[in-house]
């Protein structure tokens, strides 16, 4: 799921899109992403979009990305959550964040993909 992307070129959603889709081959866990302002707190706004994942939010990683803000949120399931502690999903918002001060955000948000499937494969 890719709720919004918006201010990404055609090729950097389609690099989004591929990373989403890579992260959950390499890990079994669902990912999804959404890119813009909340709509009210951000945590709270994160855990619904996480939550309207239905049956799959068990086992699903909402990245949540406010450009304007410049802040990340990272939503995990129960079943997920086994697999990426708070502590991993700090660092890969931490290492997204990094990237997006530089104004790398496509990137960023491939690269934090990225880095949460492989730490979520080691505890398979």
């Amino acid at each position: 799921m890719v709720t919004a992307l918006p201010g990404l070129s055609p090729a950097q959603e389609d690099g989004v899109r591929e990373a989403l889709r890579a992260a959950g081959c390499r890990s079994g866990l669902r990912f999804a992403a959404y890119l813009g302002p909340a709509v009210g707190p951000r945590r709270h706004f994160s855990e619904r979009l996480h939550a309207a994942l239905g049956e799959e939010a068990a086992r699903a990683v909402l990245v949540f990305v406010d450009p304007g803000d410049r802040a990340v949120e990272i939503v995990t399931g129960p079943h997920a959550r086994r697999r990426l502690p708070d502590r991993e999903c700090r660092l890969a918002a931490m290492s997204m964040a990094a990237a997006f001060g530089e104004g790398d955000l496509a990137d960023g948000l491939v690269a934090g993909l990225g880095l949460l499937a492989d730490l979520a494969s080691r505890r398979r």
